[in-house]
């Protein structure tokens, strides 16, 4: 019997950065799979990798940088593909929800001839078609008066506003794989459960793969089917979501969990993992959680874990997981 292909498969994705005469890391030996029709969410505090991974897998690393490793997309290897290929692939098969929309959006054009161009570029729609379809859009991610809104440019409109634009752009040609970066970080919950219902229903309807990069576990739980928790740009803990949850291995995944209100839990003070994620030119050897972990002894400063299986579908990279 012949397994499905997966639709995205990342194998050892590395992002290297020269500094100082010495090449850096933020993210080092990253390796999942996403089928068709499945939600991946990626969690971690900011400075993890999670967003540079997100680019890495588009194309979009700036120079210098340098990413090594393997991105197949529907079987075709990404990664050393000429730009041309990269631009009939982003915006169309590909699409990227971007963590800050005023620099993502082109302030000089309209938001709705900006997601119309999407639609032309891509599938040959004429403009007039393409602007109605923009409308419509932007209707469909809870704007007002969409109408007028097309007209607008993006500091015309408020920051939740833009993020929902740009949302409205990534879905405009039906991607078979949506990256979004904190797509709902800048909106109130009643258009976050919007946002995440319209995701939904085009997930359902085409089969649209979704990375959803967070760092708010509550709404991943929610979304995905299966979680990847990153630090210091190391995948530490790997798992379906119902298992995460129900019996997260990794020391970091336990105090992000804990971390989360509970009206089952009174408490007068939420629990924070003390200490921050290490900046890349100070990353130590050993585990790299270890300086912040409760259970970190002189084995695990010096010997860094790798991630390895505890039962089928769940990985952790930790001596001490499950303890």
């Amino acid at each position: 019997m012949s397994v499905a292909t997966p639709l995205l498969q990342v194998t050892d994705l590395t992002v290297g950065f020269r500094i100082d005469g010495q090449v850096r890391k933020p993210v080092q030996g990253i390796s999942y799979s996403l089928d068709a029709g499945r939600t991946l969410g990626v969690v971690g505090e900011s400075g993890c990798g999670k967003s540079l991974t997100a680019l890495a897998l588009l194309g979009l690393i700036p120079a210098p940088g340098q990413v090594t490793g393997s991105v197949r997309f529907a079987g075709a290897e990404l990664i050393g593909q000429p730009e041309a290929a990269w631009r009939d692939l982003r915006g169309n098969r590909v699409a990227m929800v971007f963590q800050e929309p005023m620099t993502a959006l082109n302030p000089v054009m309209p938001i709705g001839t900006q997601i119309a161009e999407v639609m032309v570029l891509h599938q040959s729609l004429a403009w007039p078609e393409a602007r109605d379809a923009a409308i419509g859009l932007l209707e469909a991610v809870g704007i007002s008066s969409p109408r007028q809104r097309a007209a607008s440019y993006p500091h015309q409109l408020s920051g939740g506003m833009r993020q929902r634009a740009m949302i409205a752009m990534a879905l405009a040609c039906r991607p078979a794989l949506l990256v979004a970066d904190e797509p709902t970080t800048a909106l109130d919950v009643t258009i976050q459960a919007q946002i995440i219902e319209l995701m939904q229903e085009l997930q359902s309807e085409i089969g649209m793969a979704i990375q959803f990069i967070s760092h708010n576990l509550a709404v991943v739980s929610e979304l995905a089917d299966e979680i990847v928790v990153m630090y210091a740009g190391r995948i530490v803990e790997r798992a379906p979501a119902a298992t995460l949850f129900d019996r997260p291995a990794h020391p970091y995944t336990k105090g992000l969990i804990a971390t989360l209100p509970d009206p089952d839990r009174r408490q007068a003070r939420l629990p924070v993992i003390q200490g921050g994620v290490p900046r890349i030119d100070a990353f130590a050897v050993g585990c790299r959680f270890a300086e912040r972990c409760p259970l970190a002894d002189a084995h695990c400063r010096s010997v860094e874990p790798t991630l390895d299986p505890l039962e089928p579908e769940h990985w952790a990279a930790c001596f001490k997981a499950g303890q």
